[in-house]
């Protein structure tokens, strides 16, 4: 079984995360195959709405953090726009057109949250949990969540969990807004795809109308946020702190940011 399945039914295109083995870590081709079926689905009528699941009790628990440093090690070119599979993958979010929905069972980390922000619907069960340690990790907020995470949470919520990197229960996440509904595991995915099938029912040009109208910040407005988180972001990656936050990572210990200050002092 590929590690995202794709499949569509009935005007639904299903993006199903499945590396149990990793908790649904994403590498760079899992990001490629994902932002190819997004991209296919802006030319197919066949096609009026997308929901993102994962497999195995987990939504996702964000980059797989071998994978992203292995990748990470070249670079940026100067003048030349970074490139990478998952910088791809956010930069196609902003001009999707169809209705997205999530159904989050279990872990959501890192961009398994930031995702989420350009969802129309999130149904959460009662066992998920969010978060967003971007600043823990030496680095920033990803995916235009920037602008849209005050926008749709407002700030005091947005810094919480974007920010301060707080972890949020479902019941957390449904009093913010970041989700709509909350179920049992049992009933998460026959919840989303219910409601995935419901838009697919509905006129499918009014659908596209009212869901582009109601967006928060036009789809160049977030891209240019995602520019600038991607430059931030690219810079923090070979800070002093951020390569110590990676390196206990991988080593299983707490970070020593004021160690790796001092080192990069001498």
């Amino acid at each position: 079984m590929s590690e995202v399945s794709i499949t569509v039914r009935d005007g639904v295109q299903v993006l199903k995360i499945s590396r149990i083995d990793k908790k649904n870590a994403l590498t760079g081709g899992m990001y490629d195959a994902m932002r190819e079926a997004l991209t296919a689905a802006e030319k197919n009528d066949d096609i009026a709405c997308h929901v993102f699941l994962g497999d195995g009790g987990c939504f996702t628990a964000g980059n797989d953090v071998n994978d992203f440093m292995r990748r990470a090690q070249t670079p940026p070119v100067p003048g030349e726009k970074i490139r990478a599979p998952s910088t791809d993958f956010i930069r196609t979010l902003p001009g999707v057109t169809k209705p997205m929905i999530a159904g989050v069972d279990g872990l959501a980390v890192g961009i398994g949250v930031t995702l989420l922000l350009h969802c129309d619907m999130v149904i959460a069960s009662d066992r998920a949990t969010f978060r967003a340690p971007f600043l823990d990790l030496g680095i920033i907020q990803e995916a235009g969540s920037s602008l849209i995470g005050p926008a749709r949470l407002g700030h005091q919520a947005a810094f919480e969990l974007l920010i301060l990197g707080q972890l949020w229960n479902a019941a957390r996440a449904k009093e913010t807004g970041l989700v709509n509904w909350v179920t049992t595991p049992e009933d998460l995915e026959k919840t989303a795809l219910g409601v995935a099938a419901n838009l697919a029912g509905k006129p499918r040009e009014a659908l596209m109308h009212a869901r582009r109208m109601m967006r928060g910040g036009t789809p160049a407005q977030i891209s240019e946020v995602i520019e600038q988180e991607v430059q931030v972001y690219a810079g923090l990656f070979r800070s002093p702190e951020a390569k110590e936050a990676f390196t206990a990572f991988l080593e299983k210990r707490k970070p020593d940011f004021a160690k790796a200050r001092a080192r990069a002092k001498t």
